[in-house]
């Protein structure tokens, strides 16, 4: 399996720390944001990664590398004229997540966030579903939520609303419908897939942060240093 992080936003709720960094590469507890997802990633032997960029962009390929300190290869899907957005720029790195089967699913992760997910029980994707996304719970940015699940299938409406982690797995014909290139988002594409029932959904357990404010960076940086204090 290959897997993308998505690494092009500007990440303007950061500013001014992302004036001059983009935002997967600040420092949480002395290591890039970004490095944690390689990190586990490579633990579970995925060890092809794609990550796109475009604000500041240079900067990850000059600190991260062709990923060979962490026993990974990295490419990058440079998006020149600005980010393209989730969907779009997905679509625009296809080619080379794609492998020998381009229906083989991939996994791709917000470059923004941080999780404690146990990567070995990734799911397989069923013939029929085009995606599968892990929701978490609702943290005060978000009470309202995303979408719901329904016996393993993906909702847009629920008693019980979930937030989307950021975290899913894809087939490549789930973006047939984004023109290459394009600026898109994704959740269009996902709300009119989970009305197909085309999407499966789990619960992301453990700690899940979307490190979209200075806040939050600080906030994760106490956690992960507590707990390398303590040795847990």
């Amino acid at each position: 399996m290959r897997a993308m992080i998505l690494a092009a936003g500007r990440g303007e709720r950061m500013r001014p720390l992302t004036d001059s960094c983009p935002k997967p590469l600040l420092s949480v507890a002395g290591k890039p944001l970004i490095v944690y997802h390689i990190e586990k990633l490579a633990r579970i032997g995925i060890t092809d990664i794609v990550i796109n960029h475009a604000w500041l962009g240079q900067q990850i390929v000059d600190t991260l590398g062709d990923g060979s300190a962490w026993n990974v290869k990295i490419t990058y899907s440079a998006e020149s004229n600005g980010a393209l957005e989730t969907a779009g720029g997905i679509k625009k790195a296809l080619h080379l997540l794609a492998q020998n089967n381009s229906e083989s699913p991939f996994l791709v992760i917000n470059g923004d966030t941080y999780f404690e997910y146990d990567f070995s029980t990734i799911p397989q994707l069923p013939k029929h579903q085009l995606a599968h996304l892990w929701l978490t719970e609702n943290p005060e940015h978000n009470r309202k939520g995303d979408f719901g699940i329904n016996n393993g299938i993906l909702v847009n409406q629920s008693e019980t609303m979930w937030t989307f982690s950021g975290l899913a797995l894809y087939r490549s014909s789930f973006f047939n419908h984004v023109i290459g290139d394009n600026f898109e988002k994704l959740a269009p594409l996902l709300r009119a897939a989970a009305d197909k029932e085309q999407i499966g959904a789990s619960l992301l357990s453990g700690l899940w942060v979307d490190v979209g404010t200075p806040q939050r960076l600080q906030q994760l940086e106490a956690h992960i240093l507590s707990f390398q204090v303590s040795g847990k």
